[in-house]
């Protein structure tokens, strides 16, 4: 049984495969976690760059609806395929598998980059646009108004 730290290790392991299929990171990835499952067996190597070819082909459609249920099936089968193999392993060789991986998924998996913080919404690309006399912002502190400014107090003599 593997403990929560390795179990969430696989989870990224699964969710860095299925959200790389396609990307730029995708092939770097590929053959990383190809040579990891490998562990030194190039028949075994070739299964897995197989069975990840797979996987990119299986998130890669057209429908969004479609894709996000791939990713999300994928995600699971990777977790589920890196926790067999953590499991099959005696405590020192899978003390340094997972080193290895968590190596491998910090230098090839994806790295968002966008945080939000409570309340938030996270996004890399945001279009800020006013028309037509509208107020348009990212943050607004304090009030908002839309009309003539207020006339400024008459100078006192």
């Amino acid at each position: 049984m593997l403990d929560q730290a390795l179990i969430a290790l696989a989870a990224s392991g699964g969710t860095a495969l299925a959200g790389a299929a396609g990307t730029d990171a995708w092939t770097g990835l590929r053959q990383a976690v190809a040579r990891w499952f490998g562990r030194g067996d190039a028949q075994r190597e070739q299964a897995e760059l197989d069975r990840l070819d797979q996987t990119a082909a299986s998130v890669q459609v057209t429908d969004p609806a479609e894709a996000e249920r791939a990713r999300n099936r994928q995600e699971a089968v990777w977790q589920t395929r890196i926790e067999t193999l953590l499991e099959s392993l005696d405590a020192a060789q899978r003390e340094q598998a997972a080193k290895q991986l968590r190596s491998l998924l910090t230098q090839y998996a994806p790295q968002s980059g966008v945080v939000a913080g409570p309340g938030g919404l996270a996004a890399s690309t945001v279009g800020i646009h006013a028309d037509r006399g509208s107020i348009a912002g990212g943050v607004i502190h304090g009030g908002a108004q839309i009309g003539s400014p207020p006339l400024p107090d008459s100078p006192q003599g």
